[in-house]
């Protein structure tokens, strides 16, 4: 199982946040960050702190853990999670502590279990994380005291969200109006009832917020994905004013695809609109039904469905991707043959995990409603090139010779996520 590489609180900690406060200051709006938020280890410690401790992340879907006693463990810094469904089909999160001498409790990524034992001392848990066995525990102890440690946790139309915030400051509240917001877009997919097909990790050698801005536009897709430009226009996050004449063509079948997209929502009565607010809330996110090229179905060579079955209670295969995008670690592609959700996890300074799960209809057969291969090629390639420009850039903003630079008009979506981690940071110091 991938951990995360962590330095201990030292005495140091207010010279670190004088020297996030001073790097913080430095930023120009319209401009990338200055060269210690990408590479600085005592940095790094505080946005794990600071931002990965008190947000909510996305974690996974539903179709991770379908049964009861299904779990999978997720790293965020020196904390551990289990997310695992109940007996009672209840999704939950604990901490991966044993309430005995703090041994790891689970150390496989995913699996499936009866009850949670630890391996030390055979301290037994329920999948609610209540203790049920603690041998020779003194009299007097109260064993109802040393259930797990809870995470909060929210399941958000198929999709798992926790957040390691305890007493003051509590959660992000602000969750509850983004889910009302989104719901009504993933629902028609029916994430509930979908299984995992395939997941495969990366390992990126860049700062996890380097993954994120690579994320967050396409300026760099006309040359550096030709596998996804199959079917992703390459205007992506320009205008009608901006774009190139030499892209006028892509955009002309964009705005044709993009009429035939919304006649088609309207007609099954399915949300396309965009919604965002990537930047203000504690909880950044955008949403929107977007059209795909070629077929217009899926993210294939020629745009036409890989799956026989189409996802939850689906109909038309023509529906473009429904993308979402949310602060600080994740996006979401759901198309009508199936779905795809990445997760950003920082493993270093330099390092972070991607983990990308493509999801399919429940009573899909491999080898009969698709071909693994053939559904996972966009995006295995997409995250091999990804991956190469995320550390060629972790490399280039460690040079001495590193200013930041000024983001174009495609790269709005960045300019957003920078100011939103550096809004986020300012308030969390503040607190």
């Amino acid at each position: 199982m991938t951990t995360i590489e962590t330095r201990p609180n030292t005495t140091g900690a207010s010279e670190s946040v004088e020297k996030l406060l001073s790097a913080l200051d430095t930023r120009q709006p319209g401009r990338s960050l200055p060269g210690p938020l990408y590479a600085d280890p005592d940095l790094h410690e505080l946005d794990l702190t600071l931002l990965w401790s008190r947000q909510w992340i996305l974690v996974g879907s539903v179709a991770e853990i379908r049964e009861p006693g299904d779990y999978f463990v997720v790293e965020l810094g020196r904390a551990s999670v289990i997310v695992v469904r109940d007996d009672d089909e209840q999704v939950g999160a604990f901490r991966n502590v044993c309430r005995h001498r703090g041994s790891r409790l689970l150390t496989d990524s995913h699996g499936s279990v009866g009850n949670i034992v630890c391996g030390y001392h055979s301290w037994t848990y329920g999948t609610d994380g209540r203790l049920l066995h603690a041998p020779q525990l003194r009299d007097g102890v109260d064993p109802a005291c040393l259930g797990l440690g809870r995470v909060h946790v929210r399941e958000v139309g198929g999709l798992i969200f926790v957040c390691l915030a305890s007493g003051v400051p509590e959660a992000p509240a602000d969750l509850d109006d983004v889910a009302a917001t989104i719901t009504p877009y993933l629902m028609p997919h029916r994430l509930d009832r979908a299984k995992v097909a395939a997941q495969i990790d990366i390992v990126e050698g860049g700062n996890w917020k380097l993954t994120m801005e690579n994320n967050r536009e396409c300026y760099h897709c006309e040359g550096g994905h030709p596998e996804l430009l199959c079917t992703f226009f390459p205007t992506y996050g320009l205008t009608d004013a901006q774009i190139p004449a030499r892209l006028r063509p892509a955009h002309d079948r964009f705005l044709l695809a993009e009429a035939e997209l919304n006649r088609v929502c309207e007609q099954h009565s399915l949300p396309y609109a965009l919604v965002q607010d990537l930047a203000e809330r504690p909880v950044g996110f955008r949403i929107a039904r977007e059209p795909l090229d070629r077929a217009g179905e899926s993210f294939s060579r020629d745009g036409a469905r890989m799956v026989g079955r189409l996802l939850g209670d689906l109909t038309e295969p023509r529906l473009g991707r429904c993308t979402l995008h949310t602060q600080p670690n994740g996006w979401v592609h759901l198309l009508a043959d199936h779905a795809v959700t990445f997760t950003a996890l920082p493993l270093a300074v330099d390092r972070t995990l991607v983990r990308t799960t493509w999801l399919v209809h429940e009573d899909a057969v491999e080898g009969v409603d698709y071909d693994l291969d053939t559904l996972t090629e966009v995006w295995r390639h997409t995250n091999e090139q990804d991956a190469a420009f995320v550390t060629q850039t972790q490399r280039g903003v460690t040079d001495p010779a590193y200013v930041p630079g000024p983001y174009t008009e495609a790269e709005q979506q960045v300019d957003d996520f920078v100011s939103w981690y550096v809004a986020r940071m300012r308030e969390e110091v503040a607190r």
